[in-house]
């Protein structure tokens, strides 16, 4: 039998599993080398974490490790239900609440190693957190792709920390009560990106789908809906997402730096962000958001449970 100490937060609604004990020995290397060898070597455990009947498809999981760097508060791999993140700024806000909650940092900026690259977090005693996200960038503007289902779409390729494809003109309402057929629309918009062959660089996949539209909140900028990997929608604004829009809004001269920038989820909760230009079309990206505690447990790991690796 196998104990897993995690603990559980929301961002903004959408939810966060850190593994605080008990995963599996990656050995030494930044976290883009253990994520290989998670990926190569214990993809079970991810499987286990989020997966059914431990978890559930819109749960996204965070292993702690330790850093590489000694001035760094920790390493962290993200996963979901059918792999791997690069980065994931939700989740590192719930990382930051989730340490502050179990006494292992105290507030103010902390450094944390992703696969992505190091990020910093800036952590406030409400719970708060703003991370500094990897540099962003437009690669594309105004694709045009001809779907399976739903005519052609036009949208702008953007990294975040990970790959988006991002639509403004997409005839959608963008309400919760509408998110199946949000779901498929974009799920359709992804899969026609590869059948197009259209791709980030050096061919990574295009994972993720954002559409926007006009904001629900008064105090917004935007409102979107964003697909993720596993076919799950994002119930937060999505931090990487809202990254990637900033670099777009940068490149068209829309968002100079230090300008906040609202991003408003399906959810109708918000995403605060700005930008800092580094030069050649690049901005650094802050996205600050807050994150809630909501359990502390134990997963159970039997040896002869048929699921012990979670339902795939």
């Amino acid at each position: 039998m196998s104990l897993i100490k995690v603990i559980d937060s929301h961002t903004e609604g959408e939810p966060t599993r850190v593994v605080m004990s008990g995963g599996p020995d990656l050995g030494p290397g930044s976290a883009a080398d253990r994520l290989d060898v998670l990926r190569q070597g214990h993809d079970g455990f991810r499987s286990a974490v989020v997966n059914e009947p431990r978890g559930y498809d819109a749960l996204v999981g965070a292993i702690l490790l330790d850093p590489v760097s000694p001035d760094a508060a920790a390493q962290v791999i993200f996963f979901n239900n059918v792999g791997y993140l690069q980065m994931c700024v939700h989740g590192t806000i719930g990382v930051g609440a989730t340490l502050l909650h179990a006494g292992r940092i105290g507030t103010g900026v902390h450094r944390i190693e992703t696969p992505a690259g190091d990020v910093s977090l800036d952590v406030a005693a409400d719970g708060r957190v703003a991370v500094q996200n990897v540099p962003s960038r437009r690669t594309a503007k105004d694709l045009v792709v001809r779907t399976r289902s739903h005519g052609t779409v036009v949208g702008d390729v953007a990294w975040g920390g990970n790959w988006f494809f991002l639509v403004s003109d997409h005839g959608q309402d963008l309400s919760l009560s509408n998110k199946k057929a949000l779901t498929d629309y974009a799920w359709d918009v992804r899969a026609s990106l590869g059948d197009a062959g259209i791709t980030g660089d050096n061919g990574d996949e295009i994972d993720h789908v954002e559409l926007f539209g006009a904001p629900t909140r008064k105090d917004a900028d935007s409102k979107n809906f964003v697909l993720c990997p596993g076919r799950e929608y994002d119930r937060s604004p999505c931090g990487t997402g809202t990254s990637a829009k900033m670099a777009c809004l940068f490149a068209d001269g829309l968002l100079p730096e230090g300008r906040s920038w609202r991003q408003e989820s399906i959810l109708g909760t918000v995403f605060e962000g700005t930008v800092r230009d580094v030069g050649d079309g690049v901005i650094v990206p802050t996205v600050s958001g807050r994150a809630w505690v909501t359990a502390e447990t134990t997963l159970v790991i039997g040896e002869d449970d048929p699921f012990r690796e979670g339902i795939r």
